[in-house]
């Protein structure tokens, strides 16, 4: 039943994508001409001021972290670790390329749309800490983090580019390895009876999924 709600959410937040809706939320102004040390300064910040960004990534990493090796008793120290960074890893892959690809001019439609399903679709997943294979997992996580790697890119200038991007690929793994860090840190909690480790993830993964919730209203009411 869990599963099968997880999937019609995201069948469900994949088709109101065509529809307009904006969800990329507190970004501030980015100088990246000024010179290739502010690209980086700046191009690293940039996740982290906007909150649906920042969101999405951490709760990559959470998600993983609270999911690696879920249902494989007696699995392997390193394959539950290769199951832990295996979604955080191609997230990070796909938004550079998503970035170069804005960068590039390239313009899709639905990009806030897609924003604001990814953070209903993982905070769903946190909250119910349902485990996807590894390969289904890092295609859903790379077809979302393909657009708000559009989304940065289209706000990078071409003058320090490359400066740009290594800012933005260091803060973007910098906030799944923050999530990890909490997901391991409420696993082992949880593990050791503590009652945190069992609502935190929860109370987080509902918050993360109203705001994507609230930042689709608008597409939910143009359908209605």
């Amino acid at each position: 039943m869990r599963k099968t709600l997880i999937r019609r959410t995201i069948l469900a937040s994949l088709g109101l994508a065509s529809s307009a809706v904006l969800a990329h939320t507190g970004d501030l102004g980015h100088a990246h001409d000024a010179n290739a040390l502010t690209s980086f300064v700046q191009a690293a910040l940039h996740p982290l001021t906007g909150l649906d960004h920042l969101s999405a990534m951490v709760s990559v990493g959470l998600w993983s972290a609270l999911t690696a090796g879920q249902g494989r008793r007696g699995a392997a120290h390193a394959t539950r670790s290769r199951s832990m960074w295996a979604a955080p890893a191609a997230f990070a892959a796909t938004l550079l390329v998503g970035a170069l690809l804005g960068l590039g001019g390239l313009k899709l439609p639905g990009v806030e749309p897609m924003i604001a399903a990814s953070l209903l679709v993982l905070g769903l997943l946190v909250s119910t800490r349902t485990s996807l294979p590894t390969l289904a997992g890092s295609a859903l996580v790379s077809a979302f983090a393909l657009f708000h790697g559009l989304a940065h890119g289209a706000e990078l200038a071409t003058t320090h580019a490359v400066a740009a991007l290594a800012g933005m690929a260091l803060s973007t793994a910098a906030l799944h390895a923050l999530g990890i860090a909490i997901g391991l840190t409420l696993r082992n909690r949880q593990i050791g009876a503590s009652s945190t480790g069992l609502w935190a993830p929860r109370v987080a993964g509902v918050g993360v999924a109203v705001f994507g919730a609230t930042l689709l209203t608008p597409a939910l009411a143009a359908a209605f």
